[in-house]
């Protein structure tokens, strides 16, 4: 048996035989970390460019919204993927496994490279529309410059990301976007200050460390050190891979496409009251990325041992993984949300200054975010049960509520009738709203799992 075969089968053996708790951890946590060394450059990001004043501070909070539009660009691919590759592996068909990673990477690199020309051409109509005021728009402009350049490779870093997971290869994932995050707090001080590039200095570090993870990522494809094949030849626009594809992964582009929706009309009805306040709900953002990072870090961990034991008929196993991963949400998000409850004063003047409106609407926010965590935690779960075991239109219904069916309806008439408090508590209360949709999908796919358990029961006696 080869080394790669060694691997494989190790692999295999370790998703279906592994005591839940001890895989899904096993898979979490190296994803954990990458998720959170990449909140840290986010954060670090704004915490050296606030040192160049509070419009500079709303520029990143607007380019924000141009990350997640990279992102959306990579995330129908990578989701959908990662869903499709983790039950074909788990039915041992790792050739057809192949042709979709490479059919979803090389797609990826191909829409990012649009989002650089078309971002590129019409640069300053961009920044506005994603919520540029003019005291913040040549700092907008700065920042994205350089971040278009890499568009490609991040929309690609995505799609390899979650394949590596689905193949249970958390580890070399966090390797490479852990390793990206970790320069890029390296170079933000030395561009910023040293080179004196100011805003744009904070984007070409944002960019090199882009193109150094997708190196890393690539790197066990193009050397065959992975279960899967990474190549051209494996391209195939076949209908079964796409519909598979597209039918899981919509759901998470259009959760990345009304993140960018409502943080632009965020950052608008922000920023029609103050920088201050849109400075300081960026600063909050950037901030509960942390806890959000663990959340979804968890969540992918989770979501292809679910996948991986769905296509191998391991129903027991699912069930055992969603109750476990269920109750380790709830219990980590409330610990998480009372540090963050206690630290919110403390965390928020690191990036405020003397600045008290951005001081007092970032700690709001912050508060109130906090006491909905454990709801947030809950209902992402929930969302990853169902991409796993590739329910699209469940996947779809809760990836669209947190930041669409629940959000936007209700941020107009908090704006109006509580001006910048609304906007503070809208996300929280949305998260709120998120259990209406995800309580009686988690009991559908729970008499779903259970059904299917008792059948194979049935068949096996």
């Amino acid at each position: 048996m080869g080394v790669n075969t060694a691997q494989q089968e190790a692999r295999r053996a370790m998703m279906l035989q592994e005591s839940i708790p001890k895989v899904v951890l096993k898979m979490a946590l190296p994803t954990i970390v990458a998720f959170l060394i990449n909140s840290i450059y986010s954060l670090a990001d704004t915490y050296f460019v606030s040192s160049l004043g509070t419009n500079a501070t709303a520029a990143v909070s607007v380019n924000a919204s141009l990350d997640q539009l990279i992102l959306m660009c990579g995330s129908l691919l990578a989701l959908g993927a990662n869903s499709y590759i983790a039950r074909l592996m788990g039915q041992g068909n790792d050739k057809k496994a192949s042709q979709v990673l490479s059919t979803s990477f090389f797609t990826a690199l191909a829409i990012g490279l649009l989002l650089t020309v078309f971002g590129s051409i019409f640069m300053t109509p961009m920044v506005r529309l994603l919520g540029a005021t003019p005291t913040c728009e040549q700092y907008s402009i700065d920042y994205a410059t350089y971040v278009l350049l890499a568009a490609p490779f991040m929309a690609a870093n995505f799609v390899m990301n979650q394949c590596l997971r689905s193949e249970g290869s958390a580890t070399l994932s966090m390797i490479g976007m852990g390793f990206g995050g970790i320069l890029n707090c390296v170079l933000d001080p030395i561009f910023i200050f040293g080179l004196d590039m100011g805003v744009a200095g904070a984007s070409l570090a944002t960019a090199i460390s882009k193109l150094v993870s997708f190196a890393i990522l690539v790197f066990p494809y193009i050397t065959r050190r992975s279960m899967l094949r990474l190549s051209v030849k494996n391209i195939r626009y076949s209908w079964d891979i796409i519909s598979n594809v597209v039918s899981v992964g919509s759901s998470s582009m259009f959760r990345s496409g009304l993140s960018v929706v409502s943080a632009i009309l965020l950052n608008k009805l922000a920023g029609d009251i103050s920088d201050s306040v849109l400075a300081g709900i960026g600063v909050c953002t950037k901030i509960m990325m942390f806890p959000f990072s663990i959340i979804l870090g968890f969540g992918s961990g989770f979501q292809p041992v679910a996948g991986f034991n769905w296509g191998a008929k391991r129903y027991d196993r699912v069930q055992q993984c969603f109750r476990f991963s269920a109750w380790a949400a709830l219990i980590g998000a409330g610990v998480m949300a009372a540090v963050l409850i206690f630290g919110a004063d403390w965390l928020i003047l690191k990036f405020a200054g003397d600045d008290p409106q951005m001081r007092e609407i970032g700690k709001l926010s912050i508060w109130l975010q906090s006491v909905a965590l454990p709801i947030h935690a809950w209902v992402a779960v929930v969302n990853m049960l169902c991409t796993g075991l590739g329910n699209a239109k469940g996947a779809f219904l809760l990836a669209t509520a947190r930041q669409g069916t629940c959000f936007i309806p209700i941020l107009y008439p908090l704006a109006i009738f509580f001006a910048e408090y609304g906007i503070a508590s809208v996300q929280a209360v949305a998260d709120v709203l998120t259990l209406i949709p995800a309580i009686p999908l988690a009991i559908i796919v729970s008499k779903k799992i259970r059904k299917a358990k008792e059948t194979m029961a049935l068949q096996t006696e």
